[in-house]
């Protein structure tokens, strides 16, 4: 309890920026971050394994979770490498994860990704995924499960392939799910307004947290937010964005490169892409990698605040809570490492379902046995 109590103390000074991450790292205790390997997992497997059991002390181990790089199975990816889709390193990743199954023979793993995985390579990938871990004692089956579903404020489908021993004979999972109804203003609601730009790292609540927030534990119980901070954008971007705003208000629709006069486009290529700027709109809206690059795919609703969303609106559309921190590599870039962090994440609010349910089954195995 004495080290939870430190942590939590240190990390609300980081939360404030009262503290750098360097002098953060000094005061939490080693063996807090001898907990955390930071090495690829093609390269140094021993060294990590040698990690791993040192940590565990050689207990025995009952779930893996984990899932490659998406980018060489999704349909954006496969159109941006073209003709190198399918000689892609990235297409036989799931073997450097089964050497992870074959060393420590959990009970289960859990193998998350982009839904394109069924269909990659003409179905080739995933008939030679499932093979390989058949081969190595292991029996999967897999659903496409919408993060919707588990009160996540968007469409988000992945793919989440869950194994077991063969001689524990189990079966896929029913998660539970639920109806419903919440919009992107149930999570942007009591945020303040920003202009473009901003960089503070603190910011206080506009209004009360509504039961959405409370409920799902988005919003803690500090009264301010952190990292609700948003890029600078040029003169002729915001002109575009007052226009797909205001053509969202009054008609209902999403702009087009060529609805935009040709004085003010950013690109000449109107046949390719035609939606590259797109307003949150009320119905849930699904979050990408690609917001770390540009915020184009991601316009503030508000006319008033004419910008794109700020790196906390976007940890909320994946579901994070407000006290969860991204950290960057370099300090001067840590708006755009926190972007990618979150583009690149399962939601947690699904991430924590489908864990309970993973629990759920261990330990009803564990009681039989």
């Amino acid at each position: 309890m004495h080290v939870i109590f430190i942590l939590k103390k240190i990390t609300k000074r980081r939360l404030k920026g009262n503290i750098s991450r360097a002098d953060l790292y000094k005061q939490v205790p080693k063996r807090v971050l001898d907990r955390i390997i930071n090495a690829s997992i093609s390269e140094n497997n021993e060294t990590i394994f040698a990690a791993i059991d040192s940590m565990s002390e050689n207990a025995e181990i009952d779930l893996i979770i984990g899932g490659p790089p998406c980018q060489a199975y999704s349909y954006l990816g496969r159109a941006a490498l073209k003709n190198k889709a399918e000689t892609d390193e990235r297409n036989f990743l799931y073997k450097g994860y089964g050497k992870f199954l074959l060393k420590y023979k959990p009970k289960m793993f859990v193998f998350e990704n982009v839904p394109g995985l069924r269909t990659a390579g003409g179905g080739k990938h995933f008939k030679d995924l499932k093979q390989y871990f058949h081969n190595i004692g292991y029996e999967l089956d897999c659903k496409s499960i919408n993060a919707f579903d588990f009160g996540v404020v968007q469409n988000r489908e992945r793919l989440v392939i869950i194994g077991w021993k063969k001689e524990l004979k189990l079966s896929y999972p029913d998660f539970d799910t639920v109806n419903s109804i919440r919009t992107r203003d149930d999570i942007f609601t009591d945020l303040p307004p920003l202009a473009p730009g901003h960089t503070e790292r603190i910011s206080y609540y506009s209004s009360p947290a509504n039961d959405y927030l409370l409920q799902t534990g988005l919003r803690t119980n500090k009264d301010f937010v952190s990292q609700h901070i948003t890029r600078p954008h040029n003169n002729r971007d915001l002109a575009i964005y007052r226009m797909a705003i205001i053509l969202l208000i009054e008609e209902g629709k999403r702009i087009k490169n060529n609805d935009i006069p040709e004085t003010e486009r950013t690109q000449k290529n109107i046949e390719d892409f035609t939606d590259r700027f797109k307003v949150v709109d009320i119905k849930p809206h699904t979050m990408i990698a690609h917001i770390a690059k540009d915020g184009h795919h991601f316009i503030h609703p508000d006319l008033t605040q004419l910008r794109s969303i700020s790196v906390r609106e976007a940890a909320r559309i994946q579901s994070f809570p407000d006290d969860f921190y991204f950290e960057g590599c370099k300090e001067s870039q840590y708006r755009s490492a926190a972007f990618k962090q979150i583009g690149n994440a399962v939601p947690p609010l699904m991430a924590t379902s489908i864990g309970e349910k993973i629990k759920q089954l261990i330990n009803g195995n564990t009681n039989k046995n």
